[in-house]
């Protein structure tokens, strides 16, 4: 298959309908009814910054068998267009009063009802972006049931096409480079905000599309937080820090931190990063097919407890990657999720080593037949000390 710098082929957007179909007649479904942007944007390639505006609803609807029908604003008629999507239905938009919902109920009652039953994605890890009395609105004027698809629209997005990995690959070399430049401009005496615009200057003028995600958290000889920053503290000599990131290139995203000590730093504080970059090791020679998402959980988290954790204050150990910086599954000690070749996940050990001192490890792979195969190149084998 033709693998593109930039979008899809054809085929690709056909390979991924018929999967959904399959599955519709499965789940006797004569609808499928998406209203977010990955969701619409893996099913019909309308790629646009666009959608960081929440005003207007976006619908989309697969029916049971053809092409998706594209029920939008007005606004985004032209590049619909551009797609491979053929029937697009449009309105004129914001209109508070009748937002596009009558227009998609007819699309929706139109379509043969051989089961009576639509999926949307209404569980797991989902969100309607739409007003919920308008969803409700469509329920009732809509004469067949709403049933919940949601970990079946992430099973069908968690395996990853050829072109997909390749662009989560480059994402990953983007960022790479990103990290590699830091020992030569961070040091003692900057901001982390400092730091991190310097990053993501290098990381756009590598080929990143977006910078999307990049925290830091700083502290003396380690950090309480991998959520937050980055921040005006001040780097000072024993300071470690931590950054992670997730850069995107055409769409989809790179996840994974990198650790750095300013200085010097103790030796409790080398020996918690070896110890998650073993964790690392372990949750890679466990991530294959047929093995699950616990069994990979729990191969990090004993090499972890061996090794004197105190904790985890995350909550997994990892996650699904793609179109968005966090998918399904989770790398938790109950989610069994079984790994499947194509499946991109990431390996994300991290542990309480000390009160207030968290250390965090994280790399990308992807599932193959034969194993595990790395997107991200590995961090260094010890934490990298700045002088």
């Amino acid at each position: 298959m033709e693998i593109l710098d930039f979008g899809f082929t054809t085929s690709e957007f056909e390979a991924r309908t018929a999967r959904m179909q399959k599955l519709m007649r499965e789940k006797e479904l004569d609808a499928v009814f998406l209203t977010t942007e990955p969701n619409i944007r893996y099913y019909t390639g309308y790629y646009t910054q666009f959608w960081e505006s929440p005003t207007r609803p976006w619908f989309l609807v697969i029916p049971l068998e053809g092409k998706p029908i594209a029920v939008i604003p007005g606004i985004g008629a032209s590049g619909m267009r551009a797609t491979w999507i053929e029937d697009i239905r449009t309105w004129s938009s914001p209109n508070p009063e009748d937002d596009g919902i009558t227009l998609v109920s007819d699309v929706l009652n139109s379509l043969p009802s051989r089961f009576g039953r639509i999926g949307a994605t209404l569980g797991l890890q989902s969100y309607l972006r739409m007003p919920t009395a308008d969803y409700l609105t469509i329920t009732e004027k809509v004469s067949k049931e709403f049933v919940d698809i949601a970990e079946d629209m992430h099973y069908l997005r968690s395996i990853k096409s050829p072109a997909e990995v390749e662009k989560i690959r480059r994402a990953c070399a983007i960022t790479n480079h990103g990290f590699d430049m830091i020992p030569s401009h961070a040091k003692v005496g900057q901001t982390e905000r400092e730091i991190c615009t310097q990053m993501r200057i290098n990381m756009l003028q590598e080929g990143a599309e977006f910078v999307k995600y990049l925290i830091s958290g700083s502290g003396p000889d380690g950090y309480d937080s991998i959520i937050m920053g980055p921040t005006s503290r001040v780097i000072e000599e024993g300071d470690v820090l931590i950054i992670d990131v997730g850069a995107v290139y055409d769409g989809y995203f790179s996840d994974f931190d990198r650790n750095f000590a300013f200085g010097h730093c103790s030796d409790e504080t080398k020996r918690a990063y070896d110890c998650v970059y073993a964790a690392t090791d372990a949750g890679f020679a466990a991530a294959r097919p047929g093995a699950t998402t616990t069994d990979v959980y729990n191969a990090m988290w004993s090499i972890m407890e061996a090794g004197g954790a105190l904790g985890n204050e995350v909550g997994r150990l990892g996650h699904g990657l793609g179109t968005q910086l966090t998918e399904w599954p989770s790398n938790t000690a109950t989610d069994n999720t079984v790994l499947e070749p194509g499946m991109v996940i990431t390996l994300e050990p991290g542990m309480t080593y000390a009160k207030g001192k968290d250390m965090v490890h994280e790399e990308n792979i992807v599932i193959t037949e034969d194993g595990a195969q790395w997107l991200t190149r590995r961090a260094s084998e010890h934490i990298i000390v700045i002088d």
